[in-house]
């Protein structure tokens, strides 16, 4: 089993069986395609790429063409079980007003981003320049990311923005990471709700 593939379950693991789920930011569909048809779970994706919205109706995944920076204003609260944002937080405006919006529309948010404070990213910045790898794989000026976190950040964040932290845990090589995760993993994972 690819480390991506164990990324993607560790990551449904928190989606409960037959949620109905809104994935932001939803790139090919291959998350939500699998919660589908091992989840038993219904929902839409999320997407501004016009590729990533081809592939997700090859996949058979239902998909939204959004701009997100411009919010969930066309959904009601608690319209969702679940609203996930995997890898989309670090491409936003507005994160926190993203983050206030995922729990307003679903019951519960689960947020996964590459987390700066890894070690090898310490270490890069430590040498002078900034990391470029298998997670951030972008040099500094050609990134669409706009901000980078960490998962220390994201706690901070989350309180601010009066969420309470379910679940967290932090993903490197496919291997869920539970010691010294701002350390130790290149994905930081939180399980979110309403305060």
């Amino acid at each position: 089993m690819s480390g991506g593939q164990v990324a993607i379950e560790a990551i449904a693991q928190l989606v409960p069986q037959g949620a109905h789920v809104l994935d932001l930011g939803c790139g090919d569909g291959a998350l939500l395609a699998w919660l589908q048809q091992h989840r038993g779970c219904t929902g839409y994706g999320v997407e501004i790429n016009d590729a990533n919205l081809l592939a997700c109706a090859r996949r058979g995944v239902d998909v939204l063409q959004l701009n997100l920076d411009e919010g969930l204003s066309i959904f009601a609260d608690n319209s969702f079980d679940v609203v996930l944002q995997i890898d989309t937080l670090q491409h936003l405006r507005n994160a926190e007003t993203m983050l206030r919006e995922t729990v307003r529309v679903g019951r519960m948010g689960i947020v996964a981003f590459p987390n700066f404070a890894h070690w090898p990213n310490r270490l890069s910045i430590l040498r002078g320049r900034m990391p470029v790898n298998k997670r951030l794989p972008y040099e500094w000026y050609n990134t669409p990311n706009i901000r980078v976190g960490t998962y220390a950040d994201f706690g901070v964040l989350a309180a601010r923005c009066g969420l309470r932290v379910q679940d967290r845990f932090g993903l490197h090589e496919g291997q869920i990471i539970r010691s010294l995760p701002n350390l130790r993993a290149s994905t930081a994972v939180y399980q979110v709700t309403r305060g």
